[in-house]
């Protein structure tokens, strides 16, 4: 699995305040019934005891197993101020995103790092 952060979303998560033992985290939502809607919310929570963690650059992103299930071989996490942060495939084709969930307002895109 390869996880992509935007020069954005690197500098956004370098940039801001957490509480002690806090770290990004990606969780999976799933929606439905026959028609299952996977969305994924990116947030700053506890690492939880059976969490994933990636690392790039002494920046740590936590996710689950059921996560990891759900989520694409190549996901990528962009940022920008209107939407916050935004979980989707890759955005330099237009993609649209898969979920956002606003962590904090700044932001701008530029670049990509790649967390394996």
């Amino acid at each position: 699995m390869v996880i992509r952060l935007t020069e954005a979303a690197v500098n956004k998560l370098r940039n801001m305040k957490m509480k002690d033992g806090h770290i990004p985290r990606m969780d999976a939502n799933i929606s439905g019934g026959c028609g299952m809607a996977v969305s994924f919310k990116f947030f700053i929570d506890e690492k939880r005891r059976n969490d994933h963690v990636f690392q790039y650059n002494g920046i740590q992103i936590a996710m689950d197993r059921l996560t990891l299930r759900y989520l694409n071989k190549d996901a990528q996490v962009d940022y920008n101020e209107k939407s916050g942060f935004i979980v989707g495939e890759g955005f330099s084709s237009g993609a649209c995103a898969i979920e956002s969930n606003n962590v904090s307002q700044e932001g701008s895109l530029d670049g990509e790092h790649t967390i394996h």
